[in-house]
């Protein structure tokens, strides 16, 4: 999970980084205000894009994380506790 997060911030860091080298390069050949647009609303695109996919991938595996530890619980007898709860989260009485 922390590497889905570095990598998120990563691809995030790259696509600001690609937006400012754009804007540079256009504001110095002096292009058209639409070219500059067009330019960052792709460049966007492509850095919403990623970011997408590296959440997807960051949830895949935080599932398939939590599938391995509730099957090798089960191999050990001991009952997987009900999703959103803490394993040591008791405080003292039963609902």
């Amino acid at each position: 999970m922390v590497i889905g997060h570095l990598a998120g911030r990563a691809a995030a860091a790259l696509a600001s980084g690609i937006v400012g080298a754009v804007v540079v390069d256009r504001v110095k050949a002096g292009a058209g205000r639409s070219a500059l647009r067009r330019s960052a609303v792709a460049v966007t695109t492509w850095g919403l894009r990623g970011q997408r996919r590296l959440e997807s991938g960051a949830e895949s595996v935080r599932l398939t994380t939590g599938d391995i530890v509730a099957e090798a619980r089960e191999r050990i007898g001991e009952q997987a506790p009900p999703p959103g709860t803490a394993a040591g989260d008791h405080h003292g009485h039963q609902h």
